[in-house]
């Protein structure tokens, strides 16, 4: 074993708890990632499902020693972020975290967006009051080495915010993940009968678009795993969710396969989405892709455990 992935949260926008969401889990992201047999922890996303995470580090991991870990926000939206106050090893003499994440705002730090949520007004405890030793990290898109052999690369995806995919390479395995984002377009492009059309800046609007998104195929390029936003069906995205930065099933699945991706787990569920309708969507694209692709297909679920 390489790389093993646990899934603490895979919804997307808000937690849903509920009896129609017990199957693939209602919390929001949050992923544990363990590294051979070093066993090195690094945590992605700090949403609603890192509680739970934290109390299994808390009765199992805390035995072996303090409790350190690196934890990557791929962004700073709410519910990416909106576990951390609820994560028992911050409040645990000895923890050590590091926390990387881009920023959009250059008036808002890291610690600010993140800290501000232990504020008397939204919590309890102030950040102040925590007694673990807690660094944060700008990031930006990069090359770095994490220690025990582990390379990380960054991409920025197409969302509202900063946001940034995570290339993880360790011992010859690649994981990747993609979230929150939707395929880059021609922001330029609009009817030459308005008034306000420019040809030259829609042609160049489409070469940056094909540009960009040909990154992000390279950025994917061989993954023994991708971990994909697909919130939307192609027929929602188109209908009424353009702009709102996140993928279709359809685009997930097209860009892994164009990419040569192992495995593909679909992820970052709408909340309004239903395990019986997710069940109806794994069968139908499965059947789509059957015979045409040797890509394997999955939905991530909250417990589910991979090794790769």
């Amino acid at each position: 074993m390489a790389i093993k992935l646990t899934f603490w949260g895979v919804r997307g926008s808000i937690p849903c708890p509920g009896p129609n969401t017990v199957k693939y889990g209602g919390n929001t992201a949050c992923l544990e990632l363990r590294f051979g047999e070093e066993n090195k922890l690094v945590i992605i996303d700090a949403g609603s499902g890192i509680r739970e995470l934290g109390n299994k580090l808390v009765s199992e991991d805390l035995k072996k020693g303090p409790i350190e870990t690196e934890i990557f926000l791929t962004h700073t939206h709410w519910d990416h972020i909106m576990g951390f106050p609820f994560f028992t090893p911050i409040y645990i003499p000895g923890s050590k975290l590091k926390i990387f994440g881009p920023v959009t705002y250059e008036e808002d730090t890291l610690d600010r967006i993140v800290g501000d949520q232990l504020r008397y007004r939204y919590f309890p405890v102030r950040q102040s009051e925590l007694a673990a030793k807690i660094e944060y990290m700008e990031l930006k898109e990069s090359e770095q080495e994490l220690g025990n052999g582990i390379k990380l690369r960054t991409k920025y995806l197409n969302h509202p915010i900063l946001d940034l995919g995570y290339r993880f390479e360790y011992q010859g395995k690649v994981l990747v993940t993609a979230y929150d984002t939707e395929p880059f377009r021609n922001v330029f492009d609009m009817d030459p009968s308005d008034p306000g059309y420019d040809e030259a800046a829609v042609k160049e609007g489409e070469a940056v678009a094909r540009e960009e998104n040909e990154k992000m195929l390279e950025f994917f390029k061989g993954a023994d795993l991708l971990v994909h936003d697909a919130q939307y069906t192609h027929r929602e995205y188109l209908d009424s969710k353009l702009g709102w930065g996140h993928s279709s099933f359809e685009w997930a699945i097209n860009s892994a396969h164009k990419a040569g991706v192992k495995k593909l787990l679909l992820f970052h569920h709408d909340p309004m989405r239903r395990d019986d309708q997710l069940d109806e969507l794994l069968i139908k694209y499965r059947k789509a892709i059957e015979n045409k692709t040797d890509l394997q297909l999955d939905i991530a679920r909250e417990g589910m455990t991979l090794e790769i």
